[in-house]
């Protein structure tokens, strides 16, 4: 199967559901917008997966290529994005 744009993936929920496209992109839009504002607390998708924000620690790290191959620098602490899948959706996925 093809890569799913914007459109298609609006026009298959709007057939799913049975509602118009208007209201299909709404609700995407709006689904979006709840996993933007609550990923800090952690926010499950129903039936696909949870969204949430982790921290890394600061750590040291030996460049191993490149011009400074061999030398030791610093990497800072970082938040970053997660996206765990449910196993329910994993085992649908991956059979």
């Amino acid at each position: 199967m093809a890569k799913l744009s914007k459109t298609a993936i609006t026009n298959e929920v709007a057939e799913g559901a049975g509602i118009s496209k208007a209201q299909a992109k709404a609700a995407l839009e709006t689904l979006a917008g709840l996993a933007y504002n609550n990923a800090k607390d952690g926010f499950t998708i129903p039936g696909i997966g949870k969204v949430s924000v982790r921290q890394t620690a600061a750590r040291k790290m030996i460049m191993r290529f490149g011009p400074k191959a061999g030398e030791e620098i610093d990497v800072p602490a970082k938040t970053k994005l997660k996206f765990t899948f449910l196993k329910a959706a994993k085992e649908e996925i991956l059979g």
